[in-house]
């Protein structure tokens, strides 16, 4: 019980945390205190906070390997932004975006349906497999598609906002894509989640339905993913599928496993570090990838990631020199072995 009160706090801390500086940059971007470059980085970090705490739910609660985040995105970009550009000139902004987001999401939604309902009876490597094949799939349908725009991409156009317009819609997809996190976690149905990750066999044992739990799991991820696309492509006159290929799932992928498994906090932080460091980092050229790389290690220890924290704790003082006392006292065993017999 003691250790479950800890995550709820650390979670809630999360939540609190990020709402906090939310206010602060809206402070300073609607005073004009922020610079044009930050401004301009406000909503995609955003959007990647979301990818990266929904792609949790199925990496790290649900305990499966997609590679297919990317793809759910790009549909409900498309299908989200195709409404908001239809509805422009009908409804007003604080309508018609969240509903073109809400379109988007469940749009994304029924394509995760229908891609979860035969791909997460594989496992491991052959679901992430099959996950990379269907958002390529993805990626030439709306590239071929002329609703789309073809392969010239889809023109916003009048549906193009600025950081000012987007930053409330992107505040409450963030903080609402955490809370459903934090309660699915604590819930029943979390529970059952989690208890399919740790030991499939044992789950079903105790009459757990697995396939109604990871299809629920999936869904929901790619509704958050739909929402997001949706909002990211707000933030562009003009966007194409070819930018949402395999090399966005795997870098959706690489920090939700940099931030930890399961972890809210550790993906948004992560989230944040990986969008904004590249951007910090334009005036180090030649020490640019090197400094980038010392930091992901950093935030692998920050985050306490077990694998590399079980690396370095080789290498700790205290069991150095443990091993260095056993080799000292295993040489001088090998060198005076012992006698055997004794005196008549």
């Amino acid at each position: 019980m003691r250790r479950k009160s800890i995550k709820i706090s650390k979670d809630l801390l999360t939540l609190a945390l990020v709402a906090g500086l939310y206010t602060v940059l809206a402070f300073l971007l609607y005073r004009g205190s922020l610079s044009r470059q930050a401004s301009n980085m406000l909503i995609p970090v955003s959007v990647y906070v979301v990818m990266a705490v929904s792609l949790n739910l199925v990496v790290g609660l649900l305990g499966e390997l997609s590679l297919g985040h990317a793809g759910f995105m790009s549909v409900g970009l498309f299908s989200g932004c195709l409404v908001s550009i239809a509805l422009a000139e009908r409804l007003p902004d604080p309508v018609r975006i969240p509903l073109s987001m809400i379109v988007g999401g469940l749009v994304a939604a029924v394509f995760g349906f229908v891609v979860g309902l035969p791909a997460l009876r594989l496992r491991g490597d052959y679901l992430a497999i099959v996950t990379l094949a269907c958002c390529e799939i993805i990626k030439s349908m709306i590239t071929n598609l002329k609703l789309t725009g073809g392969a010239r991409g889809l023109n916003i156009g009048p549906a193009y906002r600025d950081a000012r317009a987007l930053l409330p819609y992107a505040v409450v997809l963030v903080l609402l894509t955490i809370l459903v996190m934090m309660n699915l976690k604590k819930s029943k149905q979390g529970r059952a989640i989690m208890a399919i990750r740790d030991n499939r066999i044992a789950a079903e044992s105790v009459g757990i339905n697995v396939t109604y739990y990871k299809l629920a799991v999936f869904i929901l991820a790619a509704f958050f993913a739909g929402a997001a696309g949706t909002l990211y492509g707000h933030c562009f006159a003009n966007v194409k599928a070819t930018s949402f290929d395999y090399n966005l799932s795997i870098e959706i992928l690489v920090i939700v496993v940099l931030g930890g498994m399961g972890s809210i906090g550790g993906s948004v932080f992560a989230a944040i570090l990986l969008r904004v460091l590249p951007e910090m980092l334009r005036g180090f050229q030649n020490a640019r990838m090197l400094i980038y790389a010392v930091v992901l290690i950093l935030v692998m220890l920050a985050t306490g990631n077990p694998t590399l924290k079980a690396f370095f704790d080789r290498f700790r003082p205290a069991r150095l020199k443990k091993k260095l006392s056993e080799a000292i006292l295993a040489r001088k065993a090998k060198a005076d072995p012992p006698q055997e017999g004794g005196a008549a």
